[in-house]
């Protein structure tokens, strides 16, 4: 059975809020619990009915949704935000993802897509769209002029192991496939994975891989 998941839809535009509600309606085990038209509003609906999912537009008034997002990871961290916005810029992926996001994606996706990115979210998982995670790396990989970052506290005190399920988190790899390619249990992957978070201070895999192609682990040109 899924697991009952509790959202808030936070958009300044009725009609984007309204569709995204009858695009649940119809699905099991999810209820919209709240509907917010700014981020400010956002956050204190959020403290009212302590949702577990927070769609959250990006551009709103008042306080937009990387602000409210930051808010929310601060105040109530069960709560766990799923940006999504027509403007699909490198800045706001980045920004959002940092903000505490546990996912980002366009909004023209499916409602399946919505639906399984908010299974996804509701378990702790990252996701972000495929076409975004392409630009997000290139951006990294592809901008000279910016300074390369010191290296997350704890990356020196990373394990070879630890280092190489990193390499292969940064690679798509679940954690199915990172045990198949490393030969060991899932259970020994998950261990070297919470081990390896907190060592880099990251919350998810989203900021993992950020920063993983800001200390140079891996390259766009590398394979997994």
């Amino acid at each position: 059975m899924n697991a009952h998941v509790r959202v808030l839809i936070a958009d300044d535009q009725p009609l984007v809020r309204r569709g995204l509600a009858l695009m649940l309606a119809p699905e099991p085990g999810f209820e919209v619990v709240a509907e917010a038209g700014d981020g400010a509003e956002a956050v204190r609906l959020a403290h009212e009915h302590r949702p577990d999912v927070v769609i959250m537009d990006i551009r709103m008034p008042v306080l937009d949704g990387i602000a409210a997002t930051a808010r929310l990871t601060a105040e109530l961290p069960a709560c766990r935000v799923l940006a999504l916005s027509t403007f699909d810029m490198d800045e706001h992926v980045i920004g959002a993802l940092r903000a505490g996001a546990y996912g980002f994606l366009p909004k023209d996706i499916s409602p399946e897509e919505l639906v399984a990115a908010l299974r996804v979210v509701r378990e702790g998982e990252a996701i972000l769209a495929p076409r975004l995670l392409t630009r997000l790396i290139a951006t990294h990989v592809t901008a000279p002029e910016r300074p390369v970052p010191p290296s997350p506290s704890g990356t020196d005190g990373l394990t070879g192991r630890e280092r190489e399920v990193w390499r292969l988190i940064a690679g798509g790899l679940d954690n199915t496939e990172i045990a198949d390619r490393l030969a060991v249990s899932p259970s020994t992957v998950k261990n070297h994975i919470t081990g390896l978070f907190a060592k880099l201070r990251v919350r998810d895999r989203a900021q993992a891989v950020i920063a993983a192609y800001e200390t140079g682990l891996v390259t766009a040109r590398q394979a997994p």
